[in-house]
């Protein structure tokens, strides 16, 4: 309860030592824009009346800086005496300044003059008032309720004892010429369950690092061969060692070397000498902050991996064209290709075989068929559609078109059937019937949740004719095919097929 109140009153006497030094600045200011201006443009018999408002505005700031510091939560009669003195000598020269020199004095310094004249007022007005502590005991409250509130609701903040966490222990690295300051460190870190490794220089530190890995460093700036910012930006300069904290520990007061550290990446800057509870809670942050990092990177290179799975996934269902489509946006995938070749390949008795066969040995024999088919495909540069039961369907010219897609689909046709005339691991050769159209068709991507890339169109139906008209272990293409070919291909006499639904059609066996 006392470190509360205690709290409490050195709040409010910040609180009404800030609201005094907000117009005491003020008037400093603006006094020292209007002697700048007197000095350049006149008139310079002004200039020792206000010489002495600057003055005295010194004199005011540096007795609230002194009421700041000393954390006196009560002005009695003494201080209101002590800043009154110098407020009146500002309020009383300006006054005379304006009433001696109103005609020669530009609009700008008049209206400078008069809001150093407004500040002072008020500020007398706040020196005036009754002020107390920020105790809510009777007869001691103030009558500004609002400072009160703000006192006392920092001073519980400031009282509260967080619950007590477990934090990890770390691997610090502390880099100081001085041994004595090495040995203190290394106790108190130590004491505190880190693993501490010291070095005496930069070069050693460096030669450590290279060994060993670390959390953090703690680093003195005022070292004879490599400096503390130098070892800095080694350290931040290294794609192994940039992402590592490194905290700065220096005697220096200049705050130019604070800055040149934090724009060079250190975590923080502890001034010496240390405060052990300071260097707990900062080494404990910095810890923390450094895990939650490596956190966020392990979390993103799991994304990137599933991002590269998913990619991988879908680049296995679908042409690359239509993946970098559907990555760009684009959200309806339909084309009307020109001319293309559409491939089916059916497997001759292939219901026969699934009857005496049991249930897994024909998936695996079935998969490992049209695994090796898949990778004919991707030799040949054909796209497979899809697999329907024992059948497998492809296509040539498509996303992408190609001016030699009947000679390419004509390849890969007969690359399958020499791939079925070996006995596979069940010890029996395979037998297909392969049909082959060319002519143009529409192609898309269908389907939300299972996407499937295929083609629609009389050219479609055709070539699964061929295949269903045609013979075990023969190619059956169609005129339109024969036709791109170009006679590029040895073929059998023609054949006059009546298709049901089609009528008459004229076909071909490759030879």
């Amino acid at each position: 309860m006392a470190e509360s109140r205690d709290i409490g009153n050195r709040a409010y006497a910040a609180i009404m030592a800030q609201k005094l030094a907000d117009p005491a600045r003020a008037v400093l200011g603006y006094q020292e824009l209007v002697l700048d201006e007197v000095r350049e443009q006149g008139p310079h018999e002004a200039l020792g009346d206000l010489e002495k408002v600057l003055a005295a505005a010194r004199q005011l700031n540096a007795l609230i800086e002194r009421l700041a510091e000393g954390g006196a939560p009560v002005v009695d009669a003494r201080l209101r005496h002590d800043l009154r003195t110098p407020m009146n000598a500002i309020l009383g020269y300006s006054e005379m300044v304006v009433e001696d020199f109103a005609d020669e004095l530009s609009p700008r310094l008049l209206a400078d003059i008069s809001r150093i004249i407004d500040e002072s007022r008020t500020l007398l007005e706040q020196i005036d008032e009754p002020v107390g502590t920020a105790e809510t005991d009777k007869g001691g409250r103030p009558d500004n309720d609002i400072d009160v509130t703000i006192a006392a609701d920092l001073a519980r903040t400031m009282t509260a004892r967080p619950k007590a966490q477990a934090h990890e222990a770390g691997r610090i690295l502390v880099v100081d010429d001085t041994a004595s300051n090495r040995d203190l460190l290394s106790r108190r870190l130590t004491r505190d369950g880190h693993a501490v490794t010291a070095a005496s220089s930069g070069n050693e530190a460096l030669a450590i690092l290279r060994e060993h890995s670390f959390d953090l460093v703690l680093a003195d700036i005022l070292m004879p061969d490599m400096n503390g910012i130098e070892l800095l930006g080694r350290l931040k300069a290294d794609e192994n060692w940039r992402d590592m904290p490194v905290v700065m520990i220096s005697g220096l007061k200049d705050e130019d070397a604070v800055v040149r550290c934090i724009e060079a990446g250190a975590e923080d800057y502890l001034r010496k000498p240390i405060d052990p509870v300071l260097l707990k809670a900062r080494i404990t942050a910095c810890l923390e902050r450094s895990r939650w990092r490596e956190r966020e990177r392990r979390y993103l290179a799991e994304i990137e991996f599933e991002k590269e799975r998913a990619d991988a996934l879908l680049h296995a269902i679908l042409p690359g064209q239509v993946v970098r489509r559907l990555a760009n946006g684009e959200e309806v995938i339909a084309d009307r290709i020109d001319m293309a070749s559409i491939l089916f390949a059916d497997i001759v008795n292939f219901t026969e075989l699934a009857a005496r066969t049991p249930a897994s040995d024909l998936v695996k024999r079935l998969g490992a068929l049209f695994s090796r088919f898949d990778e004919l495909a991707d030799e040949h540069g054909v796209e497979k559609i899809k697999t329907i039961g024992d059948a497998y369907m492809a296509a040539s010219g498509l996303p992408e078109p190609r001016s030699d897609h009947a000679t390419a689909i004509v390849d890969f046709a007969r690359a399958l059937l020499a791939e079925t005339e070996n006995p596979d691991d069940a010890g029996a050769s395979l037998k297909l019937r392969i049909g082959i159209h060319s002519g143009p068709l529409i192609a898309g991507l269908i389907g939300r949740k299972r996407f499937v890339y295929d083609v629609w169109g009389h050219t479609v139906n055709l070539a699964s004719r061929m295949e269903s008209y045609g013979s075990s272990g023969k190619i059956q293409i169609s005129q339109g095919t024969y036709e791109a070919l170009g006679n590029r291909c040895p073929v059998d006499r023609p054949r006059v097929l009546e298709i049901r639904g089609i009528g008459k059609y004229t076909a071909y066996f490759l030879l």
